[in-house]
């Protein structure tokens, strides 16, 4: 394979990353439509737009700051720091992002009821597509991982055999949603919580894959997504000791 990845289409080629992301967001809008038709919503039609409006300014105002500032040496010295601001973006920033201002939207509604359950199974199939559009990139975007001599390692475009960290996050999504899925078969969960359980795992996830990605560290070898993923995930420290020390607290009583 060779990175990154272009699709011939006719006598043009189009990025193999753009299409992927704009897949993802595609996809992922119509799972979350078609969940929606077939599962009770307690969030009224109204409501419900505003906190996508929330979660889309949300998601894309800071999944671009803190893609700024994971190099902030690089930012303060852009010759166009609006350009490299839209330019650069992460997840943890969308998804934090995202949480932050829709429920500052709830709260201004007085909407009590969980929001993201309903978001979490097309945010993992949006993200799963997104990962695989970031993968065809290879070194070309800052998705990838150190040098490894493990058996996992590739070679993504400059021929030195690194940790493939999108596939990695990939395998770890299909597994969260599997997970999820399973809990719910088995299980009532409360709530809100299948929404927090994902956001936490993942979080937790991220905060430890980033140790094998290269990049600009903030203290003690952490990054600043890292930093990110720390605060997250003392926002849902509640919902981390439920699963791992009290999970009979996430389902509902029979």
């Amino acid at each position: 394979m060779h990175f990154p990845v272009q699709i011939g289409v006719g006598n043009f080629s189009i990025s193999a990353h753009l299409l992927c992301e704009t897949l993802a967001m595609v996809v992922g809008f119509r799972y979350f439509l078609y969940l929606r038709k077939r599962q009770p919503d307690a969030i009224s039609d109204s409501n419900r737009v505003w906190i996508l409006i929330g979660a889309a300014f949300g998601a894309f105002f800071f999944s671009r700051l803190l893609g700024s500032l994971e190099h902030p040496e690089l930012f303060v010295n852009s010759p166009n720091k609006l350009l490299y601001f839209y330019a650069n973006k992460t997840i943890i920033g969308g998804l934090l992002g995202g949480l932050l201002t829709v429920e500052l939207v709830k709260k201004r509604l007085q909407v009590t009821h969980s929001s993201g359950d309903l978001f979490t199974f097309p945010l993992i199939v949006a993200m799963i597509i997104g990962r695989i559009g970031c993968f065809t990139t290879g070194v070309y975007e800052e998705t990838y991982g150190e040098p490894t001599t493990s058996i996992f390692g590739m070679d993504l475009g400059d021929g030195i055999l690194r940790h493939p960290v999108t596939l990695y996050e990939i395998a770890f999504l299909l597994l969260l949603a599997g997970f999820l899925k399973y809990l719910e078969r088995t299980h009532t969960l409360r709530d809100g919580y299948r929404f927090q359980l994902f956001m936490a795992l993942y979080l937790l996830f991220r905060l430890l894959l980033d140790f094998i990605k290269p990049g600009y560290t903030v203290f003690w070898e952490i990054g600043t997504i890292q930093v990110c993923c720390i605060l997250g995930l003392l926002y849902y420290r509640h919902i981390l000791w439920k699963l791992f020390i009290h999970p009979t607290v996430l389902y509902e009583r029979q």
